[in-house]
């Protein structure tokens, strides 16, 4: 893994995506929830190939949502890896509208690598 390595997922606003059916406002458009979660998506696809045993999980999330997206509508997610940090993964992030170039939304998410073993034992043991 190393800086510089990149993804783009593209996604369609469905009626499944606005924030009213997400429950984070009642408008007929892209909801923040489901724009953060195609950006996570994105920074998984930009880390790759990991070793089986290992996978990242999110820690931190800075991302301005700045235009809406009605239903229908394209918007690609892209990710880009800007820093490594021991086993802190920093992304910078941007959703795009790919007909108009319009920046939807932009930002820094934050993911760490971990042992999947070791981390799922530790949620079953409640700490």
């Amino acid at each position: 893994m190393r800086t510089g390595a990149s993804a783009g997922i593209e996604f369609e606003v469905t009626d499944g995506d606005t924030a009213r059916a997400l429950g984070s406002g009642d408008l007929e458009v892209l909801a923040t929830p489901r724009l953060l979660a195609w950006l996570e998506a994105a920074t998984c696809a930009a880390v790759g190939g990991l070793e089986p045993e290992r996978t990242t999980v999110g820690t931190r999330v800075d991302v301005r949502h700045r235009a809406p997206s009605p239903v229908g509508a394209a918007v690609v997610a892209t990710a880009t890896l800007v820093g490594i940090d021991g086993t802190l993964l920093t992304f910078e992030v941007a959703a795009s509208d790919p007909v108009t170039g319009r920046v939807l939304g932009d930002g820094t998410i934050t993911r760490a690598m971990v042992d999947r073993g070791r981390f799922l034992a530790r949620l079953a043991e409640g700490s």
